[in-house]
């Protein structure tokens, strides 16, 4: 029998979290961190409080997934919102419940800090995420979402 764990990342584990993100980036066809971003990861994680929080998925001891997230404010509800950045489990260990796992686990730490909600962006291409999201009680909002780059800041 498999066992599947979640643990903070920490100083220690944060190569293989990042060794993760890259793989996400792939997924995503995206240009992974570079090495200046890698350490702004980093400071940004142990800084207290940590500008985000991140978790590894692992089957057995072997790191398999991870999600990210960091909380926003909602004035009409007065409460805190956890916002998952980020969930991702590889390839080869998708269909064993461990993304779901990782994503209860993120919204168990939304009950427990008492937010008034928990939100998250899918790629529009994403079916499988898509799919996942829909089934677990997810609802798409009849928001666009907008955003400006570093050098429109």
């Amino acid at each position: 029998m498999s066992l599947f764990s979640i643990e903070q990342v920490t100083k220690d584990t944060f190569p293989e979290f990042f060794s993760l993100l890259c793989e996400l980036a792939g997924y995503e066809h995206l240009t992974p961190p570079d090495e200046s971003a890698r350490t702004r990861l980093l400071n940004d994680l142990l800084v207290i409080p940590p500008m985000f929080e991140a978790y590894i998925g692992r089957h057995n001891d072997t790191p398999v997934g991870f999600a990210t997230f960091f909380f926003s404010y909602s004035t009409f509800l007065a409460r805190p919102t956890l916002f998952l950045e980020d969930i991702f489990v590889l390839e080869s260990y998708r269909g064993n419940g461990y993304g779901r796992q990782l994503f209860d686990y993120c919204l168990n730490e939304a009950k427990i800090r008492g937010c008034g909600r928990m939100d998250w962006m899918v790629l529009t291409w994403n079916e499988p995420s898509i799919r996942f999201y829909e089934t677990i009680g997810g609802s798409r909002l009849g928001w666009y979402t907008y955003r400006l780059e570093i050098d429109q800041i």
